[in-house]
């Protein structure tokens, strides 16, 4: 019978048509299979069988499902986050987005916090884990991703900072009733429809999360008009962007009224326009 060793070994070689990180993977679901960690794996369980459970999740990745799905949780700024199929897998892209407005915010007081398209509580929760004093609200029009939300926010102890509400910013009058916030936090849809994606992607993640019309502009036409009634004096607004959208997010925010500074990534790419 193999043991866990050989069974990596068999297992990297299959993902590495799937998967940039295919020895990784293979670890990370091993030792989802067995119920230890990765470290654990590595020093305990190389010379044990594996798992029955270990063939149907290989079989999923396969199948270019996220690991992260598969795992059902993912890292983001120091958290550890519920995520599935309803909502978007929170990236390296926005966790640069928070680091950016914690510079851009920092000695200013920050009460409160809003997070448009709150997904998974990703952006939200992050952000009330800097201000220990503010009190956030998630807008996200999924029941589903609210339910997510809704269990990230407790298992990070943040329920009674973090209000999750229903909110489509498609609808009139959407923000009305919210008041003015000293920090406005999104990570809208800006893919454009025809834009290639790894399979991971396009075939597991929320469409509705991804897509916003041909140039992937859509939702920041709606959102940012609305930002200069929701924003208090002395507020920051922070969208993450796509690589390609810097100007004309900025102007968008021009032309609402608002001055823009582009924010790039670790690559030097845009990744966040920054709002006031």
């Amino acid at each position: 019978m193999p043991d866990i060793r050989s069974a990596l070994r068999e297992a990297t070689e299959r993902l590495s048509a799937t998967s940039d990180t295919a020895r990784l993977d293979a670890e990370l679901l091993m030792a989802h299979a067995l119920g230890v960690s990765r470290t654990e794996l590595l020093l305990r369980h190389l010379h044990s069988g594996p798992p029955a459970s270990f063939t149907s999740i290989l079989d999923r990745r396969l199948n270019h499902e996220p690991i992260a799905y598969i795992l059902g949780s993912q890292p983001f700024y120091g958290l550890d986050l519920e995520v599935g199929p309803a909502v978007l897998i929170p990236r390296g892209d926005s966790e640069m987005v928070i680091e950016a407005v914690r510079l851009a915010r920092e000695g200013q007081p920050t009460k409160r916090i809003l997070d448009l398209g709150t997904g998974s509580g990703a952006l939200l929760l992050a952000a009330l884990t800097i201000w220990p004093e503010a009190q956030g609200i998630g807008l996200e029009r999924s029941g589903a991703a609210r339910e997510v939300a809704a269990r990230n926010a407790e298992a990070n102890d943040l329920t009674s900072r973090a209000r999750i509400i229903a909110g489509d910013w498609t609808q009139g009058g959407w923000g009305s009733d919210l008041g003015r916030f000293d920090l406005i936090l999104a990570n809208p849809p800006y893919v454009e429809e025809d834009a290639e994606l790894a399979p991971s992607v396009r075939a597991h993640e929320p469409a509705e999360a991804l897509f916003a019309g041909p140039d992937g502009l859509d939702d920041y036409r709606l959102l940012i008009p609305a930002i200069p009634h929701l924003l208090a004096p002395g507020g920051t607004a922070m969208f993450e962007i796509g690589a390609r959208q810097g100007d004309a997010v900025s102007a968008l925010a021009r032309e609402a009224g608002l001055a823009a500074k582009v924010h790039p990534d670790l690559a030097g790419r845009p990744r966040a326009v920054e709002m006031a």
